[in-house]
């Protein structure tokens, strides 16, 4: 039997100049806009208010955007982040860089795709959903207790279904956003603006 998952705080990062240009980061990166810092901090006044007294760990992806929003939402929140490689976005291969409408032109079978996330898992070189299954099951079971983790669009998403007991194909059913703080405990999620 797997061993509990502790209460968390899953946050992905503020908006980037690539999410304003509809490009996919993945593995590359892009910084935070005026706005995604604002993000950051409204997500340090959110955690500042909702983490409980005792000692809470903050994990976050490595990649600059995401360290970015943990540093700015960290400071709010007085906590220090470190750094967990396992929360890197999904890999998407040779689509990384790419605009949405470039790969839709390239790749047209993908605008009929039912569900806006999933198609991500077929980029050629890229990550597939057992990939990042096995990645974030393994995070999941290091982690020892309350914990805030800053991540990725998808990852934020593929996490989510995991511990709430979703197939990742379940995806899209949760709530995305930037800005706010997805929290779980004893298998209950709320979304906390």
């Amino acid at each position: 039997m797997a061993k509990p998952v502790p209460e968390l705080w899953i946050l992905r990062h503020g908006r980037t100049e690539w999410n304003d240009a509809e490009r996919l980061q993945g593995r590359l990166d892009s910084p935070l806009t005026a706005e995604g810092e604002a993000q950051a901090r409204r997500q340090g006044v959110i955690l500042r208010r909702e983490l409980p007294q005792t000692p809470v760990q903050m994990l976050s992806s490595p990649a600059g955007r995401a360290w970015r929003t943990a540093d700015i939402a960290g400071a709010v929140a007085r906590l220090v982040p470190e750094a967990e490689p396992d929360l890197v976005e999904v890999g998407l291969g040779e689509w990384q860089g790419q605009s949405v409408a470039e790969i839709h032109a390239a790749h047209p079978e993908l605008t009929q795709a039912d569900d806006p996330n999933l198609w991500k898992f077929s980029a050629p070189g890229g990550e597939t959903l057992s990939g990042i299954e096995t990645r974030l099951q393994a995070l999941l079971e290091r982690l020892e207790g309350p914990t805030v983790l800053v991540t990725h669009g998808v990852t934020s998403r593929a996490l989510r279904c995991l511990v709430l007991g979703r197939a990742l194909q379940d995806l899209s059913a949760l709530p995305g956003g930037q800005g706010v703080v997805h929290h779980i405990r004893d298998g209950v999620a709320r979304v906390i603006e």
